[in-house]
């Protein structure tokens, strides 16, 4: 059990791949910037002009897709650590 524990997660993608995220949250001011200060602390060279939003159906809810130029599986794991632990993100995909 202890050497799946030091082995390294394996995983189906070859980086560096371009890799969309999909972070939800209720549609409130400001949350698609907070949600781009954290993509930009893991993946500096991602352009905002690219981040696409969609409210839902009734518009309560906002869903916001950033695809980054993603170059390790630690950087992807990285960062959906931070935006499931952030308080306005109810779902990443």
């Amino acid at each position: 059990m202890a050497d799946q524990i030091n082995q390294p997660r394996q995983t189906l993608l070859e980086f560096p791949c371009d890799f969309p995220i999909k972070i939800m949250g209720a549609r409130v001011d400001g949350f698609a910037q907070a949600v781009l200060e954290v993509v930009l602390r893991h993946a500096p060279d991602f352009d905002p002009a690219s981040m696409e939003m969609r409210p839902s159906s009734k518009g309560n809810y906002l869903a916001v897709t950033c695809t980054f130029r993603a170059v390790s599986q630690v950087q992807v794991d990285a960062l959906y650590v931070e935006l499931t632990s952030h308080p306005m993100v109810k779902v990443v995909l």
